[in-house]
C-alpha cells in the first residue's frame, strides 16, 4: 500500500460533491469521467428518519496494482519514495488495458487526449505541502487524508472515546 490514503467520515459527508468538482477542475478532468467518485446509499430509515450515507472512493494505490501490470508500455507507475501510482501521459498508447484490468474501474477515458487518467492524489499539490484538491475542497472536513496506520490510530481513538462517553453517560 501506498504511504498515502484519503478516508471518509460517512457521519459528516453530505454529498454536496465539492470534492469531485475541485477534482475535476484541478486535473481537467473531461465530461462524462471522474478520478473520484462520490457513492450514495438511501435514502433508508434511521430510527423512523430517512438518512443518506455517502462515501468518496479515489484511486486506492492498490500495493499489487492490476493498472501497472496492464499497461504494455509502462505508462502506470509507481512512484518509490510513497507508492503513489500513476501515468505517464506521454507513454500511455490509448490501449485500454488499465481501465479493463482495474476490478474498481479507477482508471478513466480521456476522449480529449485519446489517454487514459487516473487519480495520482494531486501528487504534485503533495510535494507542496499541500492536500489533494478533493481533500481540501471538502466542505464539511468529510474527508481525511494521511497515512493509514495514522488515520486508523484517530479512526479507533474516536469510536473508543464514543464508546466510553456513552458507558459513562447512563
Amino acid at each position: 500500500m501506498g504511504a498515502y490514503c484519503i478516508s471518509t467520515d460517512p457521519q459528516r459527508c453530505i454529498a454536496c460533491h465539492a470534492c469531485e468538482v475541485h477534482c475535476k477542475a484541478k486535473n481537467n478532468v473531461p465530461q462524462g469521467a471522474s478520478l473520484g467518485k462520490i457513492v450514495i446509499l438511501g435514502p433508508k430509515l434511521v430510527n423512523g428518519v430517512p438518512r443518506m450515507s455517502a462515501l468518496f472512493l479515489p484511486c486506492f494505490h492498490c500495493e499489487d496494482a492490476w493498472c501497472i501490470g496492464a499497461c504494455p508500455t509502462e505508462a502506470i507507475r509507481r512512484r518509490a519514495k510513497d507508492g503513489i501510482v500513476y501515468i505517464v501521459a506521454d507513454l500511455c498508447a490509448g490501449c485500454k488495458a488499465c481501465i479493463t484490468a482495474c476490478p474498481w474501474n479507477i482508471p478513466q477515458w480521456n476522449p480529449q487526449t485519446g489517454k487514459a487518467i487516473k487519480c495520482d492524489l494531486c501528487m504534485d499539490r503533495i510535494d507542496e505541502g499541500l492536500e489533494p484538491a478533493c481533500v481540501a475542497a471538502c466542505t464539511t472536513n468529510a474527508l481525511r487524508f494521511g497515512k493509514p496506520g495514522e488515520l486508523s490510530q484517530e479512526t479507533r481513538e474516536a469510536y473508543g472515546q464514543a464508546v466510553l462517553s456513552k458507558g459513562f453517560a447512563g
